[in-house]
């Protein structure tokens, strides 16, 4: 059986159980959202950047799909950093260690989004060493624990919404009781990243949120899957577009219409004051419900 160990554990969040847990729950509560809707949620886009910086933005995410109810399924459609092939990757089998415990891959569900397209391939080596999933399976293990998980790597392709319609297709196909949750941050603005069409420092690190980000948020709302790569392809406002894109196509083959913003920020704002070195150089991220 495939057990993928967790690699940012002690980096990205805390590696040791009882101090994962704590800042979990820290978490939690800093991100509770307003968030109120007679509307079901289906899933969200959280972001994957460690949890002193993000944690509390994906935190409202899952806090808002936890309120509306306990999936037996959870697909998680993380982005690639390291990975260099042009298939979506899929986890099928085996399990994901936590430092809250582990989390079962739905191994029929996988095999069967894998007869829904060509698009995928089973390669459960690919995530060694990727971090957007890993850094949500504490919170689906601490808010969802009965739940098992689908980990599909989507990259960055004119094809990734794709990947969302089979994804989409095999859950309605087949009725499970499913949540899809995707991850991207936004624009990586600064020195430290070679992109400073506007600046270094407070102007820039504005016009990337308030102009670049929105942009991309603004697309993932109005559910513009087809766009979301290309949008971040020629403005370098997602890392994940692939993922995104992926995410919103399933959400709608579930019925969402519309996605809801619970939480635009950067790093530079969540850490200011704690960390003023990290002024110059910002990474966006945002919460957002699909329903």
């Amino acid at each position: 059986m495939m057990i993928r160990e967790p690699v940012v554990a002690g980096q990205f969040y805390p590696g040791n159980p009882e101090r994962c847990r704590a800042e979990l729950l820290e978490l939690l509560e800093a991100g509770s959202a307003d968030y109120d809707s007679e509307k079901r949620p289906v899933g969200g886009i959280v972001p994957h950047a460690g949890w002193v910086y993000s944690g509390a933005v994906a935190a409202k995410v899952f806090n808002a799909l936890a309120a509306s109810r306990s999936p037996d399924v959870i697909v998680l459609l993380g982005g690639v950093h390291r990975f260099q092939g042009r298939e979506a990757a899929l986890c099928t089998s085996g399990r994901w260690e936590t430092p809250l415990g582990p989390v079962q891959v739905d191994n029929r569900l996988a095999e069967r989004i894998m007869g829904h397209t060509n698009l995928i391939v089973d390669d459960a080596y690919a995530h060694e060493d990727e971090h957007s999933i890993e850094v949500q399976m504490p919170f689906v293990k601490h808010l969802f624990p009965e739940a098992k998980v689908v980990p599909i790597m989507v990259p960055a392709t004119r094809t990734a919404h794709e990947i969302g319609e089979a994804v989409g297709r095999t859950l309605t196909a087949y009725k499970y009781d499913a949540l899809v949750v995707g991850t991207t941050d936004l624009t990586h603005y600064g020195p430290r990243y070679g992109y400073v069409p506007h600046g270094v420092g407070a102007k820039g690190n504005t016009w990337a949120k308030d102009q670049n980000d929105r942009r991309f948020v603004d697309m993932v709302c109005a559910m513009k899957a087809k766009e979301l790569v290309p949008e971040a392809v020629d403005r370098k406002n997602a890392c994940a577009g692939g993922a995104a894109a992926a995410t919103v196509t399933a959400a709608a083959a579930l019925g969402a219409t519309k996605g809801v913003l619970l939480q635009q920020t950067t790093s530079s704002e969540v850490v200011a004051g704690r960390m003023p070195n990290d002024q110059h150089d910002s990474v966006g991220y945002a919460a957002v419900v699909f329903e």
